[in-house]
């Protein structure tokens, strides 16, 4: 075992904290990633709570658990988006307020300031998160698309997080990006466009998750490859496609998760289509040693179980790097 493995409490947040870090425990994860909603992890009160974050990290540390990140995707996805009645039901009130679409813009951009901050009163180095998209609505470019528009999303992109960054540089965090359908990245290329409107500048890398990826035909691996000193943090998301053509295809047909239809699906790690090994091995080539973190969705499978399975399946499957080559008994040297 080289990494530590986790679980993103993202998909959990029904669940009050004290009572998953129980059956985390119990499961053999060695620590959570925090989602900064349910009562998993609050922004503000991490900052106007002098203790609040001790008794977080004491909790799970009751349970034998470390946190190495915190998650706010629900918010970050506010950032960038044009905001409409689905926002909603992911943001806090306070964030909603009136439902005005800039206004809402500029109340997540502070709530992502403040969950640096916050990140770093707890003690971990990354905050995940989503970017949201201006022109996410411009992918199949019919009406044609121009680069104009194109270079406009970008450029909102970077005027947007740019300040944001700024406050997670004073602070001394990272962001990771998880590269996703509706964000402002979501495959190579896009991931390389973001990194260039943000001027190259480092506090912006990825939450690597091979999930999104391969049913829309992306290489996976090759992201690993070519963004390995920008993964910050990496989750363990298995997802199966179909090798043959089905009723509903890649854009999902506006059927639901589960249905026997889809072309794919997401799937408990190890059940899927995701090469998990390639995984590692291209993770330990770029030197990544931060946790994997099984972000679990499977829609035909109990979450307890699927967890539980989750958890040993990446642990059997994580290796550390070796620091010499097979052959070197056989050397003169």
């Amino acid at each position: 075992m080289s990494r530590p493995v986790t679980l993103f409490t993202g998909q959990w947040a029904d669940l009050p904290l004290a009572q998953l870090a129980q059956k985390a425990a119990s499961w053999g994860f060695d620590g959570l990633e925090l989602a900064c909603w349910g009562d998993h992890f609050d922004v503000l009160r991490a900052l106007s709570e002098p203790d609040y974050c001790t008794e977080k990290k004491d909790l799970l540390a009751h349970y034998g658990l470390n946190v190495y990140a915190i998650s706010n995707h629900l918010v970050g996805q506010a950032v960038c988006d044009h905001i409409d009645e689905r926002h909603k039901s992911i943001l806090s009130p306070e964030i909603w307020g009136d439902g005005s679409p800039e206004g809402v813009r500029q109340r997540a951009a502070e709530e992502m300031r403040n969950t640096a901050r916050a990140a770093a009163k707890l003690g971990v180095p990354v905050v995940n998160g989503f970017t949201g998209s201006s022109i996410w609505h411009l992918l199949y470019s019919f009406p044609p698309v121009t680069e104009a528009m194109i270079d406009a999303g970008y450029e909102d992109f970077a005027r947007r997080w740019n300040p944001i960054l700024d406050v997670f540089d004073e602070v001394g965090i990272r962001f990771g990006l998880e590269v996703h359908p509706t964000e402002i990245a979501f495959d190579l290329a896009s991931a390389q466009r973001a990194i260039e409107a943000l001027g190259g500048r480092e506090t912006f890398g990825f939450n690597y998750d091979p999930s999104h990826f391969g049913y829309q035909g992306v290489d996976y691996i090759a992201f690993i490859e070519q963004f390995g000193d920008r993964i910050y943090h990496a989750h363990m998301k298995d997802v199966w496609w179909s090798s043959t053509p089905k009723p509903v295809g890649v854009f999902g047909g506006h059927v639901n998760f589960g249905d026997s239809r889809r072309f794919w699906d997401f799937r408990s790690p190890g059940r899927g289509s995701i090469h998990f090994e390639e995984v590692i091995r291209a993770l330990n080539r770029v030197g990544y040693h931060g946790p994997l973190s099984i972000e679990w969705e499977d829609s035909g499978m109990d979450r307890e179980h699927g967890a539980k399975e989750a958890c040993a399946y990446i642990r059997s499957k994580d290796f550390p790097t070796s620091n010499r080559a097979f052959d070197a008994s056989f050397s003169d040297e």
